[in-house]
């Protein structure tokens, strides 16, 4: 009778395992809702995506297909994009959200399909916050709003304390402006907040000389926006730039007056971005660009394969993975890092 049992619960035993490993998925369909594809820091996260599906499926012995979807900066074609790649039936979504207030919709589209899904980079509103990520069930995978702009501050206060020629007319003051990306958006806001603040709390003794200026992250409207500016205010001595796309589109206003050619000789003005962009570095190496702020791009691309297949597989975030989540239990930041001139050497 003993043998009897033991045969029918080793047979149980082998159905079952029959049953998981039948069960077992070799391949996993990931849309990826993304903002925009012409945004160059954005860029590096989707090349990231695509890389780290390769090697992270490699690993686990799966395979990952990324279907993207360029919203262009619409909040109402991302929507329609989640309504047709609900109709595929995804395994995950990840979301780099158009707007950042505009998540709800997302949340309530893909909750009753009973799809998963995260969102990255960009962070849902203030507002939003708590519905759209922690009471949802999903993640965030981000940066620390304030260090990029705290970094810029420090790297101007370290420029300070080392030379003070960068305050050209010898006024005692640095008059300088600064370049937003959009108005409503966490990241901007705090770079914007945080990199005069932190300046003048390491005891730079900065002047604003116009009002914020946004340009929406993008180099054209900066170029614009730096040749009428430099224009009225020829005593600029710095800028602040909330990416490098902006940043390079002021240099290159810039340039057209002879300032920051990165030749010898050449009268040149202190600016500083954020990114890290393939172009910035160029640009730093070339003595056009004082510095910028490195967000790692394929660190958060990584990021967001793991994490998700971390879920799909075992049923939680980043538990066991190598990411330290943020004391709201629903995110984890890439960290960012000061490049320089001297950091590149």
């Amino acid at each position: 009778m003993k043998k009897l049992v033991a045969l029918v619960l080793a047979l149980v035993l082998a159905l079952s395992c029959t049953a998981v490993f039948a069960e077992a998925k070799t391949e996993y369909n990931v849309g990826v809702l993304v903002w925009k594809f012409d945004d160059t820091y954005g860029s590096t996260v989707r090349k990231g995506m695509m890389d780290w599906a390769e090697k992270v499926g490699d690993e686990l012995g799966v395979k990952i297909n990324l279907d993207m979807q360029d919203a262009g900066d619409d909040m109402a074609k991302q929507v329609e994009q989640c309504d047709q790649l609900i109709g595929k039936n995804p395994d995950f979504v990840i979301i780099n959200l158009a707007e950042p207030a505009g998540g709800q919709v997302l949340v309530d589209k893909l909750t009753e399909a009973k799809i998963p899904f995260l969102f990255y980079n960009i962070p849902p509103s203030e507002e939003t916050y708590e519905s759209v990520v922690k009471n949802s069930g999903a993640f965030f995978i981000g940066t620390l709003p304030r260090e990029a702009g705290d970094m810029q501050g420090e790297i101007l206060a370290d420029l300070w304390a080392a030379d003070q020629s960068i305050d050209k007319n010898g006024d005692g003051k640095i008059q300088f402006v600064e370049f937003k990306g959009v108005a409503n958006n966490p990241e901007a806001i705090a770079r914007t907040q945080y990199s005069e603040e932190t300046a003048k709390e390491l005891g730079v003794p900065l002047e604003m000389v116009t009002d914020i200026i946004v340009a929406d992250w993008d180099t054209g409207k900066a170029n614009d926006a730096m040749k009428a500016t430099w224009a009225s205010h020829p005593e600029i001595e710095l800028v602040f730039a909330n990416n490098d796309d902006m940043a390079l589109g002021v240099i290159a206003a810039l340039n057209e007056t002879g300032y920051n050619t990165g030749n010898e000789g050449d009268p040149s003005i202190t600016v500083i971005g954020v990114d890290a962009t393939e172009a910035a570095i160029e640009a730093i190496k070339a003595g056009r660009m004082t510095a910028s702020v490195k967000q790692d791009g394929d660190a958060m691309g990584e990021a967001n394969i793991r994490i998700m297949m971390n879920y799909l597989l075992n049923g939680v975030w980043a538990d066991g993975l190598n990411y330290k989540v943020n004391d709201d239990g629903v995110s984890t930041y890439i960290p960012y890092a000061k490049i320089t001139a001297d950091s590149l050497k």
